[in-house]
């Protein structure tokens, strides 16, 4: 059995100190012989996504004992967006993804484990694991708690997280009652789980699933379906097989592993998110990609799924439709899909296809490849004097009316002003709100804006109204929501230098974001310009702040 690693820490004479404290653990003289798998659980009792991730991880260290190995669990931390959204909170999300990452590694390497089961389900925790995965670079497998079931509303249709955000803009309209709210908030979310729709969480475990990282249904099998602690022990013994056979993460994530994951991506309609988290775990791998490869890729790969919040379904529908691999069997069609990128199960992405007999179940679900929802992905790079740099936009959650626009530029220097105005009913049909000193430095940490844009579209703004800001969105984000504008306005960023009634042009099938106004009056804006001073208080945000890059790299640490 290959326990190398382990071996480091637990044999010869001098490490007689190490058993002994081994020992004391609990463990036997044969469970110490054994390869050590590192079990990284973050399961806590904040976090909805993450409160059932104990069964999770007991069924993951069954599966490692069953293939002949000693599993050893230890904690990370995660964040619940939805939780931390709207106040101050938000600003440490994109941070704890650092975190994480840099807590994963610091257990791993300190302690020698011979490989690692990563679970994690929300939003920065998969990413962030997934950092640590490619940095390590350890025999490695992730595992997700898996999506949450939609809610209900009053009416009795299904619901979710972003229908009760979207429930307080049409509550402040009148078009809610505080009867048909309260039953919103007690049953859209029903229990454990990743938010039911298409948001940030199911679009990095999809994308795991996509690039080899995880197992056929990692992405899609419910969190409380018993597929899900099958596919829990599955992982645990695959680990071992992965140890057997030497098989890393850096054998698995390659250049055409990134291009599977991006087709997928757009295929979906996924979050923007993934847009900032990608970047920064294909660099950990050695892989420097920007926003140049979302674009190319975008073009040619169409968008073939509406899940909530762009449509009326559910990653339960996506589920029974034959999940991920069902998608990479219709775009394969197309010849979209590299077949011969290696997975953790041991075989090819085309064996996976092949060997399951995955295919498309219901075509309501996901499109067929002549007929999708969009001839182009579901996300959009953006570009123009705004920003040079670049910006995102859902393209498949946009009302055709606004994918070109002109709209007239109401400023606001943080989400909570914007917020207020959107509330008292002071943005009207053809605003462009624009937040700035959102961005990773700028913030500090690049909140998710899902409070006002939900509040646009509850009131019932989402075909008239842009949202642009050098912050980020939710996954759950619908309609015009430009988002990542770069360089951010700490950086100086042209968007620093927008002003009210400014004209901003909005052409999203020709990737296009405009200011209209001249560079002249750009340079004397520039001339006079004063930065406004936004120091953290906390120290945490502002050593942050002092290592993050732009949101076009991905938000990651500058190389020291």
């Amino acid at each position: 059995m290959n326990d190398k690693q382990s071996c480091l820490m637990k044999q010869g004479l001098e490490k007689a100190p190490h058993r002994s404290l081994l020992y004391a653990l609990g463990l036997t003289k044969e469970e110490i012989s054994r390869p050590l798998i590192g079990v990284v659980n973050s399961a806590n009792e904040i976090v909805p996504g993450h409160m059932h991730l104990d069964r999770i991880a007991e069924a993951v260290k069954a599966g490692i004992r069953m293939a002949g190995g000693t599993p050893i669990e230890f904690p990370a931390i995660a964040v619940c967006d939805g939780i931390a959204m709207n106040h101050e909170g938000m600003r440490f999300s994109l941070p704890s993804r650092n975190h994480i990452a840099d807590s994963c590694e610091i257990m791993a390497r300190a302690h020698a484990f011979d490989g690692l089961v990563f679970i994690p389900n929300c939003d920065k925790s998969v990413p962030g694991m997934l950092m640590a995965m490619m940095r390590l670079n350890l025999p490695s497998i992730l595992v997700s708690g898996g999506p949450m079931l939609p809610g209900y509303a009053a009416s009795g249709k299904h619901a979710d997280l972003i229908s009760v955000f979207e429930a307080v803009g049409g509550f402040k309209a009148g078009k809610l009652t505080q009867e048909e709210l309260d039953v919103m908030e007690e049953k859209a979310c029903p229990g454990c789980g990743s938010c039911a729709g298409m948001f940030t969480a199911n679009s990095m475990n999809c994308l795991a699933e996509t690039i080899g990282v995880a197992l056929p249904g990692n992405g899609t099998i419910p969190a409380v379906y018993a597929a899900r602690i099958r596919l829990a022990k599955h992982a645990g013994m695959r680990v071992m097989d992965l140890l057997r056979n030497n098989i890393r993460p850096l054998d698995i994530v390659t250049r055409k592993s990134v291009e599977n994951a991006i087709t997928v991506d757009m295929a979906l309609g996924c979050s923007t998110n993934t847009v900032l988290h990608l970047p920064a775990i294909f660099g950990e791998a050695g892989l420097d990609i920007n926003l140049d490869i979302f674009d190319q890729v975008s073009r040619k790969a169409p968008n073939l799924c509406h899940l909530s919040p762009a449509g009326k379904h559910y990653m339960t529908d996506l589920d029974q439709a034959g999940g991920i691999l069902a998608v990479m069997s219709e775009l394969d069609k197309a010849g979209l899909i590299h077949k011969d990128c290696l997975t953790v199960t041991g075989k090819t992405v085309g064996e996976n296809i092949s060997e399951t007999g995955a295919h498309v179940l219901d075509y309501e679900v996901v499109r067929p490849i002549d007929n999708p929802y969009l001839k182009d992905g579901g996300i959009s790079v953006l570009r123009g004097n705004i920003a040079p740099d670049g910006c995102v936009v859902k393209k498949a959650a946009v009302a055709p009316e606004m994918l070109c626009r002109d709209v007239k530029a109401k400023v606001f220097y943080g989400e909570e002003d914007a917020m207020k105005a959107i509330l008292d009913g002071k943005i009207k049909p053809g605003d462009g709100v624009v937040i700035l000193y959102e961005g990773p430095r700028g913030g500090p940490g690049m909140r998710e804006m899902l409070s006002p844009t939900a509040a646009i579209t509850g009131i019932g703004l989402g075909k008239d109204v842009a949202l642009l800001t050098d912050g980020r969105f939710s996954g759950g984000t619908n309609g015009a929501a430009i988002g990542h504008i770069s360089p951010e306005a700490a950086d100086g960023g042209p968007i620093g230098l927008v002003r009210d009634g400014d004209v901003i042009h909005i052409d999203i099938p020709n990737r296009i974001l405009e200011l209209k106004v001249s560079d002249e009056e750009l340079a004397k804006r520039k001339a006079e310009y004063k930065a406004p001073d936004r120091k953290s208080p906390y120290e945490i945000l502002r050593r942050y702040a002092s290592q993050v890059t732009s949101a076009d790299t991905g938000a990651r640490y500058r190389k020291i």
